[in-house]
């Protein structure tokens, strides 16, 4: 039995999920990186979580950027999409985590995750789906004989 490594087809149905991911993702890394004060008075919210921190928007904007261009590359590698979907995912989930966090030990309130939730809860539930796919698929291919 011959081993297969991946296989380049992405159905539509994972496709657009993840192009929303790639394109969100690097276009708000890209905002915070190049307008991090427009961006930190644009986005709602964000000015209600502390002061205005250039160099931690940035910081933030690299990861967004980052993640974002792993969903992208994992769309077109697809021997490296499990990696790149969910190390991305990783931080994805424990940001969105944070934010629940925040809400149950009262910092924010309860009203915060319907308005965080298109930026913050969607792109980690994106990810969570996308990886489990790519995971699936992972084992699929390995099972299919020469």
């Amino acid at each position: 039995m011959t081993i297969q490594t991946h296989r380049p087809f992405v159905p539509v149905a994972i496709l657009i999920p993840v192009s929303l991911n790639a394109i969100f993702l690097t276009a708000n890394g890209l905002f915070m990186l190049i307008a991090p004060l427009l961006w930190y008075d644009a986005v709602p919210g964000v000015s209600d979580t502390g002061f205005f921190n250039q160099h931690f928007v940035r910081d933030i904007g690299l990861i967004q950027l980052f993640i974002g261009c792993a969903f992208a590359i994992g769309m077109f590698r697809s021997e490296r999409r499990l990696f790149l979907w969910t190390a991305g995912t990783s931080w994805l989930v424990a940001h969105a985590l944070f934010h629940f966090w925040e809400v149950a030990v009262g910092i924010c309130s309860v009203s915060v995750l319907p308005r965080d939730f298109p930026a913050v809860t969607l792109p980690a539930l994106i990810g969570i789906g996308v990886s489990l796919w790519a995971a699936d698929r992972r084992r699929a291919v390995r099972r299919v004989p020469a």
